[in-house]
């Protein structure tokens, strides 16, 4: 038995609860050691002398490309909960406690690993409506100023208190209102919109008026009738929310340029010197070094109370649905969870998404985020479909690796994609062959978490430069793959079981490009193939013909 591979950790991914009295229980073992995984369990505080012990046979549920996971959901549970797992390899039997290995059965209670109790408060609980999310974001310069058009109008506005505001395109927030039946037959029901907020750039990542709308983008009223818009026709909207640092006309910043540290609002900046001096490179703390991102300080109780009324305030007035925290990894976490607290207590279905880039556990604990950007997710299908770097075998390992990293609510609910406004286009990647982006978009419907589509990957953008993969919508080409993906969200409605079920590996087929796999709940199973190869692929047992590049579903 490989005892070095074997590890389990209460309060994680490997033991978390998802009702008052409901709890799954995780276990990972080197892949293909154990031949049977049982779990002990009973209530930590029984009365008698010896806890009175239930055992139940663990399920092998996923695998990568080094380890096994089993599993087990307990329902109407105590809610205080002590257990250990009885492990065997064909040659040995060991109990697993949380002090060790014993191959003698231990009464004392104290070396059982411990759940201390589900408090409700605990509880991981996206919103309700997360699961079902078919979401499309818009960099809302590069969308649309009318009805499937935009006109470039590059322009820079001066407000009446000095701010100045630029674009690059033009798009605006009228032209996303107008064209929100174009999104709605696309099958979306969730918009995800970049900054909209007053600021310098195009991107308005550089905040100057949380408060405010860009004055090149629109009104506060055009942004409340879009949202109004939007829930008429059963679109949620979320907005991006830059907290992490503002821009150099926010009225802060500009006090402690003027006074520095006389100024009221010095600690609302992060490691701000004296003298404090607009330059480049910045000798103050700046997102990633740029002077025009001043790194806010968001630990000062004063500063805190500011941005958690914005975050508030867009709810109350424009009733968004959802947040999207630009920079999230570099905040503090008390804030995020103050945060959280503050909005979920205007609209508690609230959807809370953090950019963060790599492994996010320790900000999806329940306390903090519901959902992060999934970059994994993207960079995995770059290399399976665009590049081809990577086999079956090997996509289908680190799928199961990242699908088991958080507790399945949260992986259920996690924003995938295969581009961004921060990346290249994923075409870009796929050396002339639309084939595979069609191939890889059939994937992200078909998968498991929250598919998103990156505005104008319908009409096969390419680029790999800023400007490129910010492009103009290229409204009325012919050129496009508008109803395939229209299709692919068609079969995501349609099929619960898609949306929430789970995932278990049927066929890989390295020489062949073939992959198969089954999502599945109490309602149905959808066994799911994939081609991802240049020929025509049979499944002989099944009588299946899967034509080149493409994908299929069968009801079971």
């Amino acid at each position: 038995m490989k005892k070095e591979a074997i590890l389990h950790i209460p309060l994680s991914q490997y033991a978390y609860a998802t009702g008052e009295k409901d709890i799954t229980i995780r276990l990972r073992a080197a892949k293909g050691d154990l031949c049977s995984c049982q779990l002990y369990y009973g209530d930590r505080v029984d009365q008698n002398p010896v806890i009175r012990m239930t055992n139940i046979k663990m399920t092998l549920v996923s695998s990568d490309d080094l380890f096994d996971y089993y599993e087990t959901r307990l329902n109407n549970i105590y809610p205080r909960l002590c257990y250990y797992f009885a492990l065997e390899d064909g040659c040995q039997r060991q109990y697993y406690y949380e002090r060790g290995f014993c191959t003698q059965i231990g009464y004392n209670r104290t070396e059982y690993f411990q759940f201390p109790y589900i408090r409700r408060e605990d509880i991981i609980s996206p919103p309700a409506w997360a699961q079902d999310l078919i979401m499309y974001q818009i960099f809302p310069d590069s969308f649309a100023t009318e009805k499937g058009s935009i006109v470039k109008m590059a322009k820079s506005i001066e407000t009446g208190d000095g701010m100045i505001s630029a674009n690059r395109l033009g798009g605006t927030i009228q032209g996303i209102s107008e064209n929100i039946e174009y999104i709605r037959e696309l099958g979306i029901n969730c918009i995800y919109l970049n900054p909209v907020f007053m600021a310098n750039s195009y991107h308005k990542y550089d905040t100057a008026d949380y408060f405010m709308v860009d004055a090149c983008m629109g009104t506060l009223e055009e942004l409340k009738e879009m949202v109004a818009i939007c829930h008429r026709n059963h679109i949620r909207v979320i907005l991006d929310g830059v907290f992490n640092h503002c821009g150099p006309d926010f009225f802060a910043f500009r006090d402690v340029l003027t006074y520095g540290s006389k100024s009221r609002y010095y600690d609302w900046f992060y490691d701000m010197p004296e003298p404090v001096c607009y330059k480049d490179p910045p000798d103050y703390a700046a997102f990633a070094y740029v002077k025009e991102m001043p790194k806010l300080n968001t630990s000062n109780p004063q500063l805190e109370k500011y941005l958690i009324d914005v975050g508030t305030y867009w709810i109350r007035e424009a009733d968004i649905d959802g947040w999207r925290l630009d920079v999230a990894n570099e905040v503090n976490h008390d804030f995020w969870r103050h945060f959280k607290t503050a909005v979920k207590a205007v609209k508690p279905q609230f959807f809370l998404i953090g950019e963060i880039w790599e492994d996010a556990g320790v900000w999806l604990l329940g306390d903090q985020f519901d959902s992060t950007m999934n970059y994994r997710f993207s960079y995995l299908c770059k290399d399976f479909f665009a590049t081809r770097t990577m086999t079956v075998s090997e996509f289908d390992a680190q799928m199961h690796k990242m699908i088991m990293r958080y507790p399945e609510q949260v992986s259920l609910v996690q924003m995938n994609f295969l581009d961004t406004h921060d990346v290249p286009r994923f075409l870009s990647y796929c050396v002339g062959d639309r084939r595979r982006l069609r191939l890889a978009y059939f994937y992200l419907f078909m998968g498991y978490g929250v598919p998103s589509v990156f505005y104008g990957d319908e009409y096969y953008i390419e680029g790999e430069t800023e400007n490129a993969y910010r492009s103009p919508m290229p409204w009325g080409s012919e050129d496009n793959c508008y109803d395939i993906l229209r299709e692919y969200a068609q079969i995501r409605r349609e099929h619960s079981a898609i949306r929430n079920g789970t995932y278990r590996t049927v066929l890989c087929q390295d020489e062949k490009g073939l992959y198969l796999f089954l999502r599945e709940n109490e309602q149905e199973k959808i066994l799911i193939a994939l081609n991802n190869s240049d020929e025509e692929q049979e499944i002989s047992d099944k009588a299946w013909r899967i034509p080149p590049m493409q994908g299929d579903i069968r009801i079971l």
